[in-house]
């Protein structure tokens, strides 16, 4: 059974998480893999504009992995992760949003060279 949307990491997502420790990984993995069958807002909100974020709370830790959609392909739906964070406070700090902004401007930047 497939989900809603499959996920891709950037290369900033992808070391993210291979520098967190095991359990942390799995659970986030978890995470998004639940994400991607359910409307829950507890793994997968939207934050301002075009970005999302994965949301974990893992060992009193809340860990968030910035996203993004791509609906531009024929066939499936793609959430693209720009980067990760261990948040330490309430608030998501702006400077991340506009980090994964930017990372999704030059995303499609790119793809359009490419076709």
């Amino acid at each position: 059974m497939t989900g809603k949307f499959q996920v891709k990491f950037l290369e900033d997502a992808a070391e993210f998480l291979e520098n967190l420790d095991e359990k942390a990984r799995e659970k986030i993995y978890y995470n998004i893999q639940k994400a991607r069958f359910s409307n829950n807002k507890e793994l997968f909100k939207k934050l301002k504009g075009e970005i999302w974020e994965f949301r974990t709370l893992f060992n009193k830790k809340h860990y968030r992995l910035f996203a993004f959609w791509d609906k531009t392909g024929k066939d499936e739906t793609v959430v693209i992760s720009t980067h990760g964070i261990i948040k330490k406070s309430d608030k998501t700090p702006p400077g991340e949003i506009e980090k994964a902004d930017d990372l999704r401007m030059l995303y499609f930047e790119q793809k359009s060279h490419q076709s």
